[in-house]
């Protein structure tokens, strides 16, 4: 089944100048609005967050190579203590859009007449090389697992008295036994 792109959204692309000629070649630098819901559980790039894009189109014999660079920022959350994070990733892109289904398997990419969409490729670059598991910083000490206070900010005194829970119960003798005794 041949899908049908829409020429205007900004990640489909038009290969109508590199024809079907072999050895025809286009660099492309843009910048692309970031797709929705392109992410992680912690981190991912933000709905709309400008994607810089450095192609490279070229005709081959099969269809058109795709490669390059895009770049683009990441908001999220510290694992370790919750605060926000920041920062960019750089993804490489290579996919070859096959001119015709006869050449391509199922999980190849299809060019739509002249036309190739980008966004899958670009979203399968992000989403692999995301981290799992951002910190905000590499020594992050993260929170105190009792109160869960930020324990960069609690201080290397902040402690909890932990008491095993098969005594818990002899606790309030303790304090009992020692008050008959002071009488």
């Amino acid at each position: 089944m041949t899908q049908h792109l829409n020429p205007r959204s900004p990640w489909v692309i038009s290969t109508h100048d590199l024809g079907k000629r072999p050895g025809t070649m286009r660099e492309l630098a843009v910048t692309l609005p970031a797709p929705a819901d392109l992410g992680v559980n912690m981190i991912g790039v933000p709905k709309g967050a400008e994607v810089e894009l450095d192609l490279r189109l070229e005709a081959v014999m099969e269809g058109v190579l795709v490669s390059g660079t895009a770049q683009t920022p990441l908001s999220g959350e510290c694992v370790r203590c919750l605060d926000p994070v920041t920062s960019e990733i750089e993804v490489d892109l290579q996919e070859l859009f096959f001119y015709s289904d006869e050449d391509a398997s199922e999980e190849d990419s299809l060019l739509d007449g002249e036309l190739l969409d980008l966004e899958p490729t670009f979203r399968d670059a992000v989403v692999l090389a995301l981290p799992l598991s951002p910190v905000c910083r590499e020594d992050c000490r993260g929170l105190c697992v009792e109160c869960g206070v930020k324990l960069a900010e609690a201080g290397d005194d902040h402690r909890h008295e932990k008491i095993d829970a098969r005594w818990a119960s002899l606790q309030g003798l303790v304090t009992e036994n020692d008050n008959d005794q002071e009488k």
